[in-house]
């Protein structure tokens, strides 16, 4: 056998280490297996209705329509989306019949900010529809409320 010189030593030694650098980046192994699981969250306990305010121009009178304005506020701690709809028209005078007036909503859904306190949703219209064979005075001086739902 032959001796082996410094030269030799260093050599092998280096040999080896790029062995073990080219076969070590290639050689893995792993553990296979099997499993199931489940989490849980609690949802939240409910949510406060959202308000709808509604504000009327002033000076309703036949045949002029009128901006509606609406707004929200939203107690929650989570966004909302509020689509407005089914606009109802009532009066405080008998004599003033609801069905005279048509009230709209803006279309389209709303995002309503956790906490709002007045969102703008858009505005509408109210119309006292102007009646050439109907005497409307007992609309003069009354109250008209519009009430609006969402969906």
């Amino acid at each position: 056998m032959r001796q082996m010189t410094k030269k030799n030593k260093i050599a092998a030694v280096a040999a080896s280490a790029a062995l073990v650098a080219v076969s070590g980046g290639a050689a893995y192994a792993y553990w296979s297996t099997t499993g199931t699981g489940n989490g849980s969250a609690a949802a939240a306990a409910g949510t406060q209705p959202v308000s709808i305010s509604v504000t009327v121009d002033p000076g309703v009178a036949p045949g002029t329509p009128k901006t509606i304005t609406y707004a929200a506020a939203n107690p929650n701690a989570s966004n909302t989306q509020v689509t407005l709809a089914n606009p109802q028209v009532t009066t405080d005078k008998a004599g003033c019949l609801p069905a005279w007036f048509d009230a709209t909503v803006p279309g389209g859904p709303t995002n309503v900010p956790a906490n709002a306190t007045a969102t703008a949703l858009g505005t509408g219209t109210l119309t006292l529809n102007d009646s050439s064979t109907t005497n409307q005075d007992a609309c003069k001086g009354a109250t008209i409320t519009v009430t609006v739902g969402s969906n």
